[in-house]
């Protein structure tokens, strides 16, 4: 049976009553999972190490133009002024400024016909973080908090999501666990609540730091414990009057981080354990050392990490949305994104970690194929671009196509709800899973209509 044909099987399952859920139970014919082989491939992963599955999203804050990365135009007038190069894979062609990318092709696949319908920068970056549009009451979790609960395990001593460098001002909502909780919230490393400005020099090391990692200056480990059972204490109190998740959730993720404070495991982020050679291959920034950290992390059993790129030294936090000067701002992009994107498919490799580990890059949504009389292209959600590479994915191809123009989808349209059970299916979750939301109803992973990508899924 293909995935296709079990994804079906369980969306057509997801309709039925309890009363046919029941009736078809006892009669044998569900088995013991509506999806059992999403299960068993779950818990094979979890109980076997080298088969553990995470997922390293690359997110490109602002909305990356496809026409000047991965979905060139050359000949059109909308083509703009890059080159196409070959790659490691005959007839697929990239931006001539992501060189080394290009050479790492046969781990790749670019989706060219992305097409969606939000093309404001809050809405776009919930609908493409969560699966969901930003509708009505429910607080849908960011996609790095449903992989956490559903591949973390509670014995790790590192979080489960891990996000580095993020600017979440621009929509809050779309980088935080909604109704999952705090115990799912991400580990945020070198970011903070408002918009992150660069200064001329980029300050990567300090960046790159865990914030209260240490004691505070004064207080040593008896006084620490000391203080620590008098929370506890009240802690205990307050949750025997209030027993309900969302207390025991935060609860949970207290411990956690006390956990991580005394262990080993927060030698993680110390990059200076790394090879000075490495270090100046993944380039020497926020973006570059961000992918070494998250490579570190996925070494250690971290589920979900993600490396925001926004902007270079010097430049706007949203270095990607070029409304004005769009080829200078992508030139400079590609020559962070390159060197890091591409050094981490090899780091990964090397270490035995890409057949289990998928990366995801993409941002909100693309730019106009037409060019602004600033030199600039606007937002553009029609018809962009996402890449898929890494453990689950079968590399070298595409998928779908756009017009010569580039203003639609002319082969393969592929909308959120596909994407994001694609990514599911390749992490071995099933998008089937539902979990109850913050106003009682149960929400699924991914939307039961999407249609996943199964030609990409190894």
């Amino acid at each position: 049976m293909s995935v296709q044909e079990r994804w079906r099987r369980g969306r057509s399952l997801s309709k039925l009553s309890r009363r046919d859920w029941l009736r078809l139970s006892a009669a044998g014919v569900l088995g013991s999972s509506t999806s059992g082989w999403f299960n068993a491939l779950a818990d094979l992963a979890a109980k076997d190490p080298r088969r553990r599955r995470s997922c390293i999203l690359l997110w490109m804050a602002g909305g990356p133009s496809q026409l000047d990365t991965f979905d060139l135009k050359p000949g059109h007038a909308n083509g703009g002024e890059f080159k196409e190069i070959e790659t490691s894979v005959p007839g697929i062609r990239i931006s001539e400024h992501l060189p080394k990318i290009a050479a790492a092709m046969e781990h790749l696949v670019p989706i060219r016909s992305m097409s969606t319908k939000e093309g404001d920068h809050q809405r776009a970056t919930f609908h493409l973080r969560t699966g969901y549009r930003p509708i009505g009451p429910i607080h849908y979790p960011t996609f790095g908090s449903l992989v956490a609960k559903e591949l973390g395990r509670d014995e790790d001593e590192l979080p489960s999501f891990v996000s580095i460098t993020p600017q979440p001002a621009i929509s809050p909502s779309a980088f935080g666990p909604g109704f999952l909780g705090p115990r799912y919230a991400p580990l945020v490393v070198g970011g903070g609540r408002g918009f992150v400005r660069r200064s001329a020099e980029d300050d990567y090391e300090r960046a790159l730091q865990v914030q209260d990692l240490d004691l505070p200056l004064g207080v040593d480990t008896q006084q620490a414990d000391a203080r620590l059972e008098l929370l506890g204490a009240l802690q205990d109190g307050f949750l025997g009057s209030h027993p309900d998740a969302a207390a025991q959730s935060h609860r949970a993720a207290y411990l956690r981080a006390v956990r991580m404070m005394r262990s080993e495991a927060a030698g993680a982020f110390d990059l200076d354990d790394e090879p000075a050679a490495l270090r100046d291959t993944y380039g020497r920034n926020r973006f570059g050392q961000g992918c070494l950290l998250a490579r570190r992390l996925v070494e250690r059993g971290v589920p979900f990490v993600e490396v925001s790129l926004t902007g270079i030294a010097g430049q706007q936090f949203f270095g990607w949305d070029s409304h004005q000067n769009n080829f200078n701002a992508v030139r400079q992009l590609s020559e962070l994104l390159d060197p890091a994107w591409a050094t981490l498919l090899s780091d990964l490799d090397s270490k035995g970690l890409l057949d289990t580990t998928l990366v995801v890059w993409m941002g909100e949504f693309g730019r106009t194929p037409k060019i602004n009389q600033n030199t600039g292209r606007d937002h553009f959600p029609q018809a962009w671009t996402t890449v898929l590479g890494g453990g689950g994915i079968r590399g070298g191809q595409v998928v779908g196509k756009t017009s010569d123009d580039g203003m639609e989808v002319s082969d393969r349209p592929v909308a959120v709800a596909d994407l994001m059970a694609t990514i599911a299916l390749a992490l071995g979750i099933d998008p089937l899973i539902q979990n109850l939301s913050n106003v009682g109803r149960p929400i699924r992973i991914a939307d039961p209509e999407a249609k996943p990508i199964e030609e990409v899924l190894a």
